[in-house]
């Protein structure tokens, strides 16, 4: 099932943007307040166009974030000005053609929302007038997954996981 059959009559939304920009936090948002959006996680990609495969969206929404908020939000990563200008590159493709583009480099989650929304609303894009069912989580929200299993089995006094286990954990849960 893909996205726009399972809600054929809202147009689709998709996020794409920088790793630790806030896809997955604004995806959650949108669809708290009812948009259909998905996050792409065209960073890791050398498709450069793999936002539009799948499911054509309506709206793409861009987001940035300079390095060193980069590292203060995924403190659990080691990035470097080569990583981010990769990810850069691969998102070229997607920064041209996105509606709308955020830096959310010093804004809150909720500013980050709040700017998204009024834009939505000004574009006039239709909503369901409930909330759509939380995605799988992607990113740092599946790394607090991993790091939540970690500390329950930690305090049960089994051994941590192992860094290949925290992978085979987050290539499971983005299914």
């Amino acid at each position: 099932m893909t996205s726009s059959d399972e809600y054929p009559q809202l147009p689709l939304i998709k996020v794409v943007g920088i790793s630790a920009s806030g896809k997955s936090t604004l995806v959650k948002g949108l669809r708290r307040h009812g948009y259909n959006t998905r996050p792409v996680s065209q960073e890791h990609s050398n498709v450069s166009d793999l936002w539009q495969q799948f499911d054509q969206p309506k709206i793409l929404i861009y987001l940035d974030v300079d390095l060193e908020t980069q590292r203060n939000r995924r403190p659990d990563v080691t990035w470097d000005k080569s990583w981010l200008r990769e990810e850069n590159t691969r998102l070229d493709h997607a920064r041209g053609h996105a509606e709308l583009k955020i830096n959310t480099a010093g804004l809150s989650s909720e500013t980050v929302l709040r700017i998204a929304l009024t834009f939505l609303r000004n574009e006039a894009i239709h909503h369901a007038d409930h909330a759509l069912p939380t995605l799988t989580a992607t990113g740092s929200a599946l790394q607090s997954i991993a790091t939540t299993v970690e500390s329950s089995e930690d305090e049960a006094g089994a051994k941590p996981l192992t860094r290949a286990e925290r992978r085979k954990l987050k290539r499971k849960n983005r299914g």
